[in-house]
């Protein structure tokens, strides 16, 4: 089988992590194409990694607003790789892509991760994307509060409509907390970690808050942000006003995540809303226990009083109360993140994400309504 994944990238986040873990995982009987839209030469920086794992990668000259233009390269790519199934991964590679496939004659599967509605183009394309669902082959959901939204939303057939959650990598590293030390001008004793796109969305200016009211009560706690976004200003200026220079640092994007998340003592997601977060399956693969807000699929990977602790939205109190817990109780922590790594070795491997994927491709290769397009 030859599998074309089709993006539009604009650096190595999250779902290209997933795009290519899933690319390591299938079986050398199935060939993985990566292609990305140009996004201004954005889409370097992915195309990279995946070639540097072995993967097969394209760039794509055209885009928006040349569609007609981007659709013909990518049906021939898609002829050239002889694709017997296009993955589309994000509102532009569903819209373009459908079309593309359809021309070639095979099938387009979408993966929904979740809207966020960060600002007024994103809700036009978000909207966009919504209407479009229902006109792909089939659609996959990254957990069960995201296939809700679809169905709620989109109208998406069931017959239509598969759940495959995000995945983890798992690697046995000696928590790194000289890399988190460096980021602060003084001693830290224990680190709070979280890491997004800096926007309205992912609730930080909560976090922000909650920060505040804990380093009051453990004035030795460090808490470290990762990420770039719109909000970066703002953020600062919250830091500031709360006197938490130096205990709160925002040191931007790392492609490093993985080897600097185990040295944290918790990791910390504040989102309004989710659809499968890769930093709680990273955090949990890594043995640290999450305290998050329990939106979208986030309850599905973090096992309330298990593996962490799930707090209201816009909360700052009650996510202050959960981070105190656990900052004051090593044991807990210990025994939440050993629960939380047995957790993701049962049910969030890239091997059984992988094997779910063969299965769908075998069914939406081989229907009636693939054949006809």
């Amino acid at each position: 089988m030859n599998l074309v994944q089709l993006t539009s990238s604009t650096f190595f986040g999250g779902p290209e992590r997933q795009i290519l873990g899933l690319a390591a995982a299938l079986p050398d009987s199935v060939r993985t194409t990566v292609v990305s839209f140009a996004e201004g030469g954005r889409c370097g920086a992915f195309l990279a990694e995946a070639e540097g794992r072995g993967v097969d990668a394209v760039a794509l000259r055209n885009d928006f607003p040349r569609v007609a233009a981007a659709v013909a390269e990518l049906a021939g790519v898609l002829r050239e790789r002889g694709a017997d199934v296009l993955l589309c991964h994000g509102y532009k590679a569903n819209v373009l892509g459908r079309v593309a496939a359809r021309r070639v004659g095979i099938p387009a599967v979408a993966v929904s991760r979740g809207w966020t509605a960060e600002d007024r183009k994103v809700r036009a394309y978000e909207w966009l994307d919504r209407r479009h669902l229902p006109l792909m082959d089939h659609v996959v959901c990254v957990s069960d509060g995201q296939a809700q939204k679809v169905r709620r939303w989109c109208r998406v057939p069931e017959a239509r409509l598969t759940v495959i959650r995000n995945a983890a990598r798992f690697a046995d590293r000696t928590p790194d907390r000289d890399g988190l030390a460096k980021f602060f001008p003084c001693p830290v004793l224990n680190f709070v970690v979280a890491a997004g796109r800096l926007s309205p969305e992912k609730g930080f200016d909560v976090l922000i808050d909650a920060a505040a009211e804990v380093l009051q009560a453990e004035p030795t706690t460090g808490f470290v942000l990762f990420g770039e976004g719109t909000m970066r200003p703002d953020l600062e200026r919250r830091v500031a006003a709360f006197g938490l220079t130096g205990r709160f640092v925002l040191p931007g994007f790392r492609a490093d995540l993985d080897r600097l998340l185990p040295g944290a003592g918790v990791v910390c997601l504040p989102s309004f809303t989710e659809g499968l977060p890769n930093v709680a399956l990273e955090a949990s693969a890594a043995g640290v226990p999450v305290v998050a807000t329990a939106v979208g699929g986030t309850p599905e990977v973090v096992a309330d009083g298990e593996t962490g602790l799930l707090v209201p939205p816009g909360d700052p109190a009650a996510l202050a109360e959960m981070l105190l817990t656990l900052l004051r109780d090593p044991a807990l922590r210990s025994r939440m993140g050993a629960a939380g790594r047995r957790r993701m070795r049962e049910r969030f491997t890239f091997e059984a994400q992988a094997k779910a994927y063969l299965d769908l491709f075998a069914r939406v290769c081989s229907s009636p309504a693939s054949a006809a397009a």
